[in-house]
């Protein structure tokens, strides 16, 4: 039985995107007769290797691997088949090293844009200089990999530019059983103590930086009363003001599906997104996007879905927002649907899985990367 391991060090109990595409994985490789493990920094259910590391304070709970060889050494004693590096940092070599020394191949998925978060955190010169290491940085390591994956064109692209070779697109899904605008909850906005007229907005996911909440709130207080942002997750960032609700991370996903199929629509202003699952997940549960457009969100977003963001700005969301219901969030909801449907991960895993299969066969044969064409998969 071919046996897939996944090492990330983006695994928290509050849940995420990774966490959700692992766990799809999860359930994906018993249908196909595969065993799966998750190397993480904390073992809980699928994540039964536990590496160390190092609490990062502020992160929202994540934890930071170390010790390279020891992990190594943890992910060999799996015997895996194929191991797939989940971020690129400590655990990404450690996942390297595994591989090499198994004679496996070892695949590298790219969540985030490393980039754009290195000169995000100093100043303008400062901040170039880096981003031209971080672009190095990736460059020295995914050039190591079997194969490069990233959930939209935009993010190939980027790597692609960075000199990253055996790079392909492979997009994120969604459970659209559970994903599903039957989870709505009429009585959630009496439990949230606004009144039936309320037009509620909601974002789920990590409170961070690179999200720009306090854009979305600030749009929320332009437009007044009735709008209302209800934010749920955690981190560091979290948005203020007197018509925004912030929530805890709700644990399972049917939780966040009733979230998300009880407000009036998607928000998000983020502006480095590589895919957005969450985008993916509110447009399955029946309800429209209103979202920046730029990176994984434009290719994720068109007019039918709801409304493109250029610039940013907290005026700019007002405005769409205040469009969107002058046509009515209903109208957009058969579309929504459907293109949650077309995401589901029992159309978009067979893909993953067909490249799995390409390289172990590589590995057992050694010849030319053949790839697997992800275009029009999901149009």
């Amino acid at each position: 039985m071919p046996h897939l391991l996944d090492a990330t060090m983006f695994w928290t109990a509050a849940g995420g995107g990774v966490r959700r595409y692992v766990e799809a994985k999860n359930s994906f490789a018993q249908q196909r007769h595969w065993t799966h493990a998750v190397a993480a920094p904390v073992s809980d259910g699928i994540s039964r290797v536990a590496v160390p590391a190092w609490p990062l304070p502020g992160s929202g709970g994540y934890r930071l691997p170390v010790r390279r060889a020891a992990m190594a050494r943890l992910m060999e004693r799996q015997r895996p088949d194929v191991i797939e590096a989940g971020d690129p940092y400590r655990l990404a070599w450690s996942a390297l090293d595994a591989a090499q020394s198994l004679g496996i191949p070892a695949v590298a998925f790219c969540h985030s844009n490393l980039v754009r978060l290195a000169e995000g955190l100093l100043p303008a010169g400062a901040g170039a200089l880096a981003a031209r290491a971080a672009r190095a940085y990736l460059r020295n390591l995914y050039g190591r990999f079997d194969a490069v994956l990233a959930p939209s064109e935009s993010m190939c692209a980027h790597l692609r530019d960075w000199g990253v070779p055996r790079v392909a697109c492979q997009p994120l899904g969604v459970d659209s059983a559970v994903f599903h605008p039957r989870r709505r909850d009429h009585s959630w906005r009496t439990w949230l103590g606004m009144q039936p007229d309320a037009r509620v907005l909601v974002y789920a996911g990590r409170f961070a930086p690179e999200k720009n909440l306090q854009v979305l709130a600030d749009a929320v207080g332009r437009l007044g009363a009735p709008y209302w942002l209800v934010v749920v997750g955690a981190g560091p960032t979290p948005p203020t003001g007197d018509r925004v609700r912030v929530l805890p991370p709700r644990q399972s996903p049917a939780d966040v599906a009733a979230v998300l199929a009880s407000a009036d629509a998607f928000v998000h202003a983020g502006d480095q997104e590589t895919f957005g699952l969450s985008v993916l997940e509110a447009l399955a549960c029946g309800i429209p996007v209103v979202a920046r457009a730029c990176e994984g969100l434009r290719e994720l977003v068109d007019d039918n879905l709801g409304m493109r963001v250029e610039r940013g700005t907290s005026e700019e969301f007002a405005e769409a927002i205040a469009a969107l219901f002058r046509v009515g969030p209903e109208s957009f909801a058969g579309a929504a649907r459907a293109r949650g449907e077309r995401g589901d991960w029992q159309r978009v895993l067979p893909l993953l899985w067909a490249r799995y299969d390409d390289l172990r066969a590589r590995a057992r044969k050694p010849e030319a990367w053949a790839g697997v064409d992800a275009v029009n998969v999901l149009r």
